[in-house]
């Protein structure tokens, strides 16, 4: 290491900078923090006021206790969005990941044009969700025989289709980070031992790139269970049938409860539980893979 170098961090870990710094710590922080406490505590904690209330705003309310928690589990439709929901974040898990993961895996290979292919796989991530519907459904229903609107299972796959293509972009810069941070020596080590290319994959790759699959799940997942732009704009919850929406997921079965008169209260007490689900899934996602890290 050089002398300028020591100087330099010797500078920066020197009392007389890190005072003035720790001094002024909370001035830097408020801004921040006031950002923080208007844009999500305060609305978060109204959240959960409101959900235990009879209301048409927020000024106008009635406490009704824990009734409107009741209707919510009592709402076949919810409940049917929520398995759909499910079903579709479990599907779009693994296609995702595992596309991502082997497009990520190719452009790290000695290919020409890696970069240009990077680029092109990414560019799907920067279109927003209603035009990139707009566009997708365009195109699959000119491809089917019916409309998505009326064969539910087309539905699923057309989702399916769009997230995938819109996602799998964005996963594949992780996982390109992650698998550049593979050392070297380990792999070289694994192929003098003998090791083909899919047991270094196996054993020695894929260990290694856990803090990125760790990262890439978590977004994933939780945007699968999050997801209502593709999902309003490619069926908007169609077929429905007995009243019940068979591609309808929980975040758009939330904004059509709250449409709905003197149902907003409903609709926020689902919108708690939902918040709800999806912070233990995360949660245990995160403990679950994070268990699976190797340190290097």
């Amino acid at each position: 290491m050089s002398r300028s170098k020591k100087m330099a961090d010797g500078a920066l870990t020197s009392p007389l900078i890190r005072k003035p710094i720790q001094r002024m710590f909370a001035v830097f922080l408020l801004p921040t923090f006031v950002c923080f406490c208007i844009g999500f505590l305060w609305p978060f904690i109204q959240g959960i006021y409101l959900s235990v209330h009879s209301f048409t705003t927020t000024t106008n309310v009635k406490y009704v206790g824990f009734q409107n928690y009741a209707k919510a589990f009592a709402d076949q439709g919810f409940r049917q969005a929520f398995g759909y929901t499910a079903l579709v974040a479990a599907v779009s898990l693994v296609l995702i990941n595992v596309l991502a993961f082997f497009v990520a895996y190719a452009l790290t290979q000695e290919i020409r044009g890696r970069n240009l292919y990077r680029s092109v796989f990414f560019i799907p991530n920067l279109i927003g969700g209603i035009v990139l519907g707009y566009i997708w459904k365009t195109i699959i229903d000119s491809l089917l025989p019916v409309s998505m609107s009326i064969q539910a299972n087309y539905g699923f796959w057309g989702l399916m289709v769009v997230m995938c293509w819109q996602q799998v972009g964005y996963m594949m810069i992780i996982y390109i980070a992650g698998l550049q941070a593979v050392p070297m020596d380990m792999i070289e080590a694994a192929r003098i031992d003998g090791a083909n290319g899919w047991k270094t994959l196996w054993n020695i790759t894929l260990p290694n790139v856990m803090p990125s699959i760790t990262i890439c799940t978590f977004l994933s997942l939780t945007n699968g269970f999050k997801l209502y732009d593709q999902n309003l704009v490619l069926t908007n919850g169609a077929p429905v049938r007995r009243g019940i929406g068979q591609t309808e997921m929980l975040a758009l079965n939330i904004a059509k409860t709250f449409s709905t008169a003197n149902q907003r209260g409903v609709a926020q007490a689902k919108a708690v539980l939902f918040f709800i689900l999806v912070t233990a899934i995360s949660l245990i996602q995160l403990r679950a893979t994070r268990s699976k890290e190797v340190q290097q």
